[in-house]
């Protein structure tokens, strides 16, 4: 193979208040960005999907998985549940530490990992939260993009993490499915220009995704 891959890792809030519409239109848009990068030939040759989602825990839905195999399975979410993010951003470091390849002086390692994190709340586990992002800044992502999805997502504690949040503001399957296909977009411009550059620089997103800074 001896291809350099571009690892891609999707954060998704899974907590209790994402029951319904929301998980479902979540469900939808990620078919839609699926389709939207399969026809990609940069994206085919180089991203690899990971999803993690959290609630009362984190776990990784879909290990990394070459594009063309990736299966999402269907998200679902419990009853009621807290939204442990800090918990999800420790899963993350472990699978960035375990699985990207790094560069040696005879090998290019992969590209440098593209986040996407999206969460209706806030960190349950705030001390948590606020623990490890120091850690998430020395790991050297590619860029870290943070949705906050309706009227209770908390912009404050996303900016902690990342100077690059958009918004949401309805939880409906055309505004997810806009926010998806954007993060298709802003994967297709990763593995085309795959990460020379100290952030990739994102595609304008469509109506239904406002960046805020």
């Amino acid at each position: 193979m001896g291809n350099r891959r571009l690892p891609v890792y999707i954060l998704l809030d899974t907590s209790g208040s994402m029951r319904g519409e929301p998980i479902h239109s979540v469900n939808v848009g990620l078919q839609v960005m699926l389709s939207a990068l399969r026809q990609d030939p940069y994206a085919l040759e180089s991203a690899h999907l990971c999803l993690i989602t959290f609630d009362i825990e984190a776990r990784i839905s879909l290990p990394l998985t070459p594009l063309d195999q990736v299966r999402f399975p269907e998200v679902s979410v419990p009853d009621a549940g807290a939204t442990f993010m800090g918990a999800a951003l420790q899963l993350l470091i472990e699978c960035v530490d375990r699985e990207v390849k790094k560069s040696t002086s005879d090998s290019k390692g992969d590209w440098r990992p593209l986040v996407f994190i999206m969460t209706d709340g806030s960190p349950s586990d705030l001390h948590a939260f606020r623990e490890i992002i120091p850690e998430i800044k020395k790991r050297n992502f590619g860029s870290i993009i943070a949705c906050a999805a309706g009227p209770k997502a908390k912009l404050q504690y996303l900016h902690e993490l990342t100077d690059r949040v958009v918004t949401v503001d309805t939880m409906d399957s055309t505004a997810f499915s806009g926010f998806f296909k954007w993060v298709s977009a802003s994967v297709s411009v990763g593995s085309s220009s795959s990460g020379l550059t100290s952030q990739i620089s994102l595609p304008p997103p469509p109506s239904e995704v406002q960046i805020v800074f």
